[in-house]
């Protein structure tokens, strides 16, 4: 028989989610002297029942085409996994035309060092940080942690989970499609190709890059495909062992799915932090 989840239902779960994590929202984390005209902030979600004041930290950036997207949607990924004793942090950043890949890429490296400095405040272990994302955002968090001009000591990541992400070779698919004002491309990448590699975590793999654990979605754009297939192909360079988790699922509903707390995909991401910490 198969049963259909309501509204009802639904609520239900998300508040007793809510019951079992303590948030807290908003909190600035750029630095002092940055110049952004935007503030964007974040919001962690810590395990309220959890004995352990040194929990696995993950940090979450969302999608949204770079020019999308807000934080605020993603609460049930932070409730669901701190109700499993992961402290998570959501990023919100600056989305195009108002910041480029490199601006984007900057605040969440500067999320990722506040994280690393402060979680501890919040239950979370600063030597048990984890990126994530879903679609730009997972373009971001592996740019973040590949390419060394963002972070000082990548070191401070111990693992990088992609989310059906987008990105991952933008030179490739520019050469192919140049970016015109469509979803703000020329504001996110230019003309200059030049910035396209350096847009790219394709190019910046190597011996000491985060382990990473890579999802993707049969049913997700094309485009997605090719870039996640080209960059598994350079990773196994370095983590010959990392095998793709391939799912029946759309773009979309590889992220919704998190609403969920009994998906099988939390106590994978959990097993992954486990090993790699």
């Amino acid at each position: 028989m198969r049963y259909k989840i309501t509204f009802l239902s639904l609520s239900i779960l998300i508040i007793l989610s809510s019951c079992a994590s303590k948030k807290y929202k908003n909190i600035a984390y750029l630095a002092k002297n940055n110049s952004s005209k935007e503030k964007p902030t974040l919001t962690i979600f810590s395990p309220r029942n959890s004995k352990h004041q040194n929990n696995p930290v993950l940090v979450f950036v969302h999608g949204g085409n770079w020019n999308s997207g807000d934080k605020k949607l993603y609460g049930f990924f932070g409730r669901n996994f701190a109700k499993k004793g992961v402290t998570t942090v959501i990023v919100g950043y600056t989305l195009s035309p108002n910041a480029d890949y490199n601006d984007m890429a900057n605040q969440v490296a500067q999320a990722v060092n506040w994280t690393n400095e402060n979680i501890s405040k919040y239950k979370g272990n600063p030597n048990e940080i984890f990126l994530t994302g879903h679609s730009a955002g997972g373009h971001l968090v592996a740019l973040v942690g590949t390419n060394p001009k963002y972070l000082k000591d990548k070191s401070i990541v111990k693992g990088i989970i992609l989310n059906d992400a987008a990105g991952l070779d933008m030179k490739h698919y520019l050469e192919e499609f140049p970016p015109t004002d469509q979803d703000n491309y020329l504001a996110t990448w230019s003309n200059n190709r030049d910035k396209w590699e350096d847009a790219s975590p394709i190019y910046f793999l190597d011996k000491n890059t985060p382990p990473f654990m890579i999802y993707t979605g049969s049913k997700t754009y094309e485009s997605i495909k090719i870039s996640n297939e080209r960059f598994l192909k350079e990773l196994h360079k370095f983590q010959p062992n990392v095998v793709p988790t391939v799912l029946n699922k759309k773009h979309v509903p590889m992220i919704t799915q998190y609403l969920f707390p009994w998906n099988n995909r939390f106590d994978e991401i959990i097993d992954f932090m486990k090993k790699n910490k």
